[in-house]
């Protein structure tokens, strides 16, 4: 066990969030003591880590398995060493008030981009019960089970080469539809050169993202929140967003044409935005209707 200083006050589970995949992600687990349990797939092999915060300066890093020694160089970084939020100074008083109330919020950078295109493909236009329930589903079946004590059954997610060899039958089973599964697989097919993206500048590293056949703002965006620790990923296209944008900042809602433009002076800013809104419990939008329903491709 490893006892890490952090070069700023960092709020860990706020900062992790973020690679949750709901409650039940098999790779993610918030226990109740606070440590934050994960998995992940490094170069060297699979890992399992926990981190746990012994004060706003300070993390305990633990972690098991033969990528463990590599996943623990990348510690810094997961916690938004390189992040800036100090030069964040909003204007407009509800998102100061969301900064106020999250200290220690920083935008991670995990590195592992396949980790984050996967579950996030799978969240394309469906409904985020529908999506998990799949990520969960197909880590189970073709990922590995996690090294070291971890404190319930968790797994590591599937390699490149794994994702690549799933049946279409299993992901049919997982309630994928055939244009999400065949995104999946060419994304896999590209292997390490898809996890060399997280060597480019955010931007840059997100065009290319885009390049990938069924991969598009939205979905780049999600990825650069998570691998890249990019501040200005918005998620441009998301059924909610811009809705609360408006509803939080302006008392009515926006589309999508219209938050770029009323977001456009927080650059470089603009997700560190939404996630301050979310993380102090400040973002806001009524509900107007019934839950969308959930779609269930396996009948398709």
């Amino acid at each position: 066990m490893l006892t890490m200083s952090v070069a700023n006050p960092t709020n860990v589970a706020a900062t992790l969030r973020p690679l949750a995949r709901g409650a039940g992600d098999p790779c993610h687990f918030h226990a109740p003591d606070g440590a934050i349990w994960r998995t992940t797939l490094m170069p060297s092999g699979s890992a399992t880590y926990r981190i746990s915060q012994l004060d706003a300066g300070t993390v305990s890093v633990a972690a098991w398995g033969d990528g463990a020694e590599e996943f623990t160089t990348t510690v810094p970084a997961l916690l938004g060493a390189a992040d800036e939020p100090d030069t964040f100074a909003p204007q407009h008083a509800t998102l100061a008030e969301a900064q106020h109330r999250s200290p220690g919020v920083r935008i991670c950078r995990s590195g592992r981009v396949l980790e984050a295109l996967v579950p996030a493909i799978l969240e394309q236009r469906v409904h985020g019960i529908a999506a998990r329930a799949s990520w969960r589903r197909l880590v189970r079946k073709f990922g590995t089970p996690a090294p070291g004590p971890a404190p319930r059954p968790m797994w590591v997610p599937p390699s490149a080469n794994a994702w690549r060899r799933v049946p279409s039958w299993e992901f049919h089973k997982a309630g994928v539809d055939p244009r999400r599964a065949k995104t999946i697989v060419t994304a896999a097919r590209a292997g390490e050169q898809l996890e060399r993206i997280a060597d480019l500048v955010p931007a840059v590293a997100r065009q290319h993202l885009q390049t990938i056949p069924g991969v598009g703002v939205w979905t780049s965006a999600e990825v650069a929140q998570r691998a890249l620790g990019d501040a200005d990923a918005l998620s441009v296209g998301d059924f909610h967003l811009a809705a609360m944008i408006g509803w939080t900042l302006l008392g009515r809602p926006l589309d999508d044409d219209r938050m770029l433009e009323y977001m456009e002076p927080l650059r470089p800013h603009r997700y560190r935005a939404v996630l301050l809104l979310e993380s102090s419990g400040l973002a806001f939008k009524p509900k107007f209707g019934p839950r969308t329903p959930v779609t269930d491709h396996r009948a398709h």
